[in-house]
């Protein structure tokens, strides 16, 4: 039996402008022998293809996107001069639609003489430019042919060329319009300067005024696409290119790629670690903001992990390298925000739907717009100049880039804060949701013991008891022992070795502390050691764990113990029931354990003692009531109930993203991220309606405008250049919406949407 090997490759496509260009360059390459799934990104201008090495090489997937009309070239090692090409294509396009802007507007200023019409302001401007109307007319019209000829060759090229590149293949888009429509007109002014007569106008200030507004459109459309994938591109640089590596006491500068698993690499204040490590020697504060969203910095001790791209702050540590390369976290979420920005949500497939005949219904509209207005008003002028503005104010465009440029600065945004969307549809299904369901432990609570109270008999101390307890309880892995151990740290209690500590596994511990005889452990282990339990402490509550503490065999305190709720869990609580969603807690643990975590946390609907097949169940009766739901776990334990809820959202760490299950992931493990990748999905969702119906609303008014519905009961015509500069504002305008996502905090949050 042969196993399918697979290979991704991630081309640069070049010369896309809309949705329509996106689908014949997926076609192509789907289409190629050996390929086995293809997406192209319209924003970043790329194509991810999944493919058998065996049948299909990199060159043959370039010549297939070649052959359909536009170029591709295989990737060259460095982000940075990607962006670097990307910057002078755009300043290069800038300045030819400037160029041709100014053009235009020359060309308008000099086509003034060449009019019928004498009003006013041909008046005024004879009086301030007498030696214009004294040119002679044949001169000028020959000027603006050869300044009008040069412009289209120099600053149209490409997108002539394009466009006859698609027609060679059958592909229509935005160029084949925008080519058409210029190209009419420049043939009727080349004719009417040939060949003059009464009447012929020349319509050279329309075609450079209409390449100048396009030129200027995609110019300010680039510069917008790149501000929608800066977060993925500030993940990229995020990761040194050099280590400080010692290797026999011998510290040296080397390249990232020359750091082995294990080696040991010296990171200075103020430098971001190179690889995924822990920490061997040194003290220091750790950034992580940009990789998990914690603003907050984090303490790393001997032993503690960092991770690859965040900061070092104030202590020069040594650590060991573990995960390198494409292996750490920082290349994880990486890989995770390119592959969602680069997904299609549902909402898209409207918008495919649209654009795949948007070009040949415009075409049939200007045909029908020509012929009507040649018929009903027997002028040639006319019919060609509404036609010419039916071509270029018609932009598929606009469709094409409402859904994906909102979804890329989602995305992008949603990591910054620790947010992790799977794709499109789970962005869409995570906007949609009735019933939020809930883990506790590890969710809601802490997951592990935390010392809620100390209790004192007579004659002993607080502080004294926990300074002991904390000795012996030193060296236990229990996690009730290290709730103790943490506890007294953080009151910064210090305290000697215990010797002779003695661990009994499910009793509790024996130890020689400070010269006293110290046992601790459960009420169980007290009775079994005939050490009678003070009576003076008061019973256990619901929920709570209690380790019993006795000194030479005299009962001296008690330890309570409970895994704690988290500090911002009420309130992503009140969040999301403000929201409008209802709010449920599943848990394993008895009804004692749970109740007292879900009266804190405000939630009213808890189900306790179930196993993972019980919250699964649990989640399919909701959704047999029409509900859609969110299961919010680990991302292990939960798996089944994560993988059948509408959206799964798992909570942990940069470290478990391996292991990461469900449609959203949270870097983070606070309950706060919860509302606030649900508000993000609300405000991106409803971006990309906007978006559409703008997109919509544009072509569906601006067309029959173009085509004159106007024109008999008011006189007004729109011109080829006014359309042209709609056209150009439409994408722009669709773009600037969406980057409103960039500036999108949780502290926005104001209800069920925060846009």
């Amino acid at each position: 039996m042969t196993t399918l090997t697979t290979e991704t490759l991630t081309l640069p496509v070049l010369g896309m402008t809309c949705a329509s260009c996106q689908h014949h360059v997926e076609g192509a390459l789907r289409s190629t022998p050996g390929v086995q799934s293809a997406h192209v990104d319209l924003i970043a201008n790329s194509a991810s293809v999944e493919f058998d090495p065996a049948i299909a090489t990199p060159d043959a997937l370039v010549e297939a996107v070649r052959s359909a009309g536009y170029d591709a070239v295989l990737p060259r090692p460095g982000a940075s001069d990607a962006t670097s090409r990307g910057d002078t294509l755009a300043d290069a396009a800038e300045v030819k639609a400037w160029t041709t802007l100014a053009a235009g507007a020359a060309a308008m200023l000099l086509a003034m003489p060449l009019g019928t019409s004498m009003g006013e302001f041909d008046h005024v401007l004879m009086r301030f430019l007498p030696w214009l109307y004294a040119a002679p007319p044949d001169l000028l019209r020959w000027f603006l042919l050869a300044l009008t000829a040069f412009l289209m060759a120099w600053a149209a090229r490409g997108i002539y060329a394009n466009a006859a590149h698609g027609l060679r293949h059958g592909a229509t888009n935005m160029n084949t319009l925008v080519s058409l429509g210029t190209g009419v007109a420049f043939a009727y002014s080349a004719y009417a300067t040939m060949w003059p007569a009464n009447g012929r106008q020349v319509y050279y200030d329309a075609v450079l005024l209409i390449i100048g507004f396009l030129l200027l459109g995609k110019a300010l459309e680039a510069r917008a696409k790149r501000r929608a994938l800066a977060a993925l591109d500030s993940l990229s640089r995020l990761r040194p290119i050099t280590a400080r590596r010692i290797r026999n006491g011998v510290e040296s500068v080397v390249p990232l790629d020359e750091i082995q698993p294990g080696d040991s690499v010296l990171v200075l204040p103020g430098e971001r670690f190179p690889v995924d490590a822990e920490i061997l020697n040194g003290h220091t504060t750790v950034d992580e903001s940009m990789l998990t969203g914690e603003s907050v910095p984090l303490a790393r001790d001997p032993g503690g992990r960092v991770l690859a791209g965040s900061l070092n702050y104030d202590g020069a540590v040594v650590c060991r390298a573990q995960s390198l390369g494409e292996a750490t976290v920082l290349a994880q979420i990486t890989r995770m925000v390119q592959q969602a920005q680069s997904s299609r949500a549902p909402m898209e497939r409207l918008a495919d739907r649209a654009s795949s005949i948007f070009v040949p219904v415009v075409l049939a509209l200007a045909l029908l717009t020509f012929l009507v207005w040649l018929i009903t008003t027997n002028s040639l002028q006319l019919a060609l100049a509404t036609t010419v503005s039916v071509l270029v104010i018609a932009c598929p465009c606009a469709m094409g880039l409402a859904v994906p440029a909102a979804l890329t600065v989602a995305v992008g945004r949603g990591a910054q804060l620790g947010v992790l969307f799977k794709g499109g549809e789970a962005l869409e299904r995570l906007a949609h949701l009735d019933v939020i369901v809930v883990d506790k432990t590890g969710t809601l609570t802490v997951g592990h013991p935390v010392l809620s109270r100390i209790h004192t008999i007579p004659g002993f101390k607080e502080d004294d008891l926990l300074r002991m307890a904390a000795a012996a309880e030193e060296r236990s892995n229990h996690p009730l022992a290290h709730a103790i151990v943490d506890h007294a740290r953080g009151r910064g209690i210090s305290w000697a070795p215990a010797e002779n500590v003695q661990i009994l596994p499910g009793r509790g511990l024996t130890a020689r502390v400070e010269d006293r005889d110290c046992r601790i452990g459960n009420e169980l282990f007290f009775r079994e050691s005939s050490v009678r339990l003070a009576d003076t402490i008061p019973p256990v509550k619901p929920g709570v764990t209690r380790l019993w503490m006795a000194i030479d065999g005299q009962p001296a305190g008690a330890f309570d113990a409970r895994d704690a709720l988290r500090p911002d869990a009420a309130a992503a609580v009140a969040s999301l029931r403000i929201a409008g969603l209802r709010v449920i807690m599943l848990t394993g643990d008895t009804a004692a354990a749970a109740a007292p975590i879900a009266q804190q946390a405000g939630i009213v609907e808890v189900e306790s003692g179930l196993d993972p097949a019980g919250k699964l169940a649990r989640i399919r009766a909701l959704q047999r009531g029409r509900l859609k739901v969110a299961m919010v776990g680990d991302g292990i334990n939960d798996a089944g109930a994560l993988a059948q809820a509408d959206a799964g959202i798992a909570m942990g760490t940069g470290a478990d993203l391996a292991q990461e299950a469900g449609d959203v992931l949270l870097l983070r493990a606070q309950p706060a991220a919860i509302p606030a990748a649900l508000h993000l999905a609300r405000s991106t969702v409803q971006i990309m309606r906007q978006n559409l119906i703008w997109a919509a609303a544009y072509n569906v008014i601006g067309i029959p405008l173009a085509a004159g519905v106007l024109y008999p009961a008011f006189h007004i015509l729109l011109s080829p250049w006014v359309a042209a500069a709609a056209m150009a504002l439409s994408s722009v305008s669709v773009l600037s919406n969406s980057l409103r996502l960039r500036r999108w905090h949780p502290a926005l949050i104001t209800g069920a949407a925060a846009g």
